[in-house]
């Protein structure tokens, strides 16, 4: 099996200003994913995708070969992930003239993943011939228990409801928030399906809590840095 690994890591974070080079545990953001890479053992190639000379010349430094600029489209803040990925894997296999069978693709901003968790992503798509893989975490909130929306006069609903009535969280059906941590494909429906992760062939990989905190704002960093020191320390 060829596996291409690759990051896509935009310049432009609004929740974080430079959130994917900005320290964390002495190193940049960035670097905590690639080095899960290398450590992994399971890839062929690297490769990051940026719009953001700042993040690849980083990326370089910490061993990365394929260094890919993302088309400017692609990395504005109204721009989905997936093209952007499909680019960057297209873009790999021409320069190095390999066809890969398995392509995953790791957030930079969820880096309390470990190499457990990318290697049960990536069995999930070869072991049992699964298309799509993504990742997440039991939810703490239930959309038919305590999740609501408010209509237009200002009246609070739940976002979905049964024809029973729940009154405890536990008996609600399960639910899962997606962490933006693994994606993993086949090359058939990376590279030639819909530009859409919710196909019939898409599976979920439950990742336990604590390693599924995806930073989008400076209270989600703040969290990441306390677990991080807590996972060094029990290391």
């Amino acid at each position: 099996m060829k596996r291409l690994a690759t990051i896509c890591a935009r310049g432009g974070s609004r929740g974080v200003k430079n959130k994917n080079i900005r320290p964390l545990g002495g190193k940049p953001l960035i670097a905590h994913t690639i080095e899960q890479v290398f450590q992994s053992g399971l890839f062929s190639t690297l490769a990051v995708s940026s719009d953001n000379p700042k993040i690849l010349k980083i990326a370089e430094e910490w061993g990365v070969e394929h260094l890919i600029n993302r088309p400017p489209e692609m990395a504005t803040d109204m721009a989905a992930k997936l093209p952007a990925i499909r680019h960057c894997s297209q873009t790999v296999e021409k320069r190095t003239g390999e066809v890969y069978d398995t392509f995953v693709d790791l957030d930079a901003s969820s880096p309390l993943r470990n190499i457990d968790d990318i290697c049960g992503a990536v069995s999930f798509v070869e072991r049992d011939g699964v298309d799509t893989v993504i990742t997440g975490t039991q939810a703490r909130r239930s959309p038919y228990f305590n999740l609501v929306e408010v209509n237009d006069n200002g009246s609070v609903y739940l976002s979905k409801q049964l024809e029973k009535r729940i009154v405890r969280r536990q008996d609600s059906p399960k639910c899962y928030d997606m962490n933006a941590s693994i994606y993993a494909w086949t090359r058939k429906a990376l590279l030639f399906g819909e530009n859409n992760l919710f196909g019939a062939a898409t599976r979920l990989f439950v990742m336990p809590e604590e390693r599924s905190v995806d930073i989008d704002n400076e209270l989600d960093f703040k969290f990441v840095e306390y677990l991080f020191k807590n996972q060094e320390a029990e290391k």
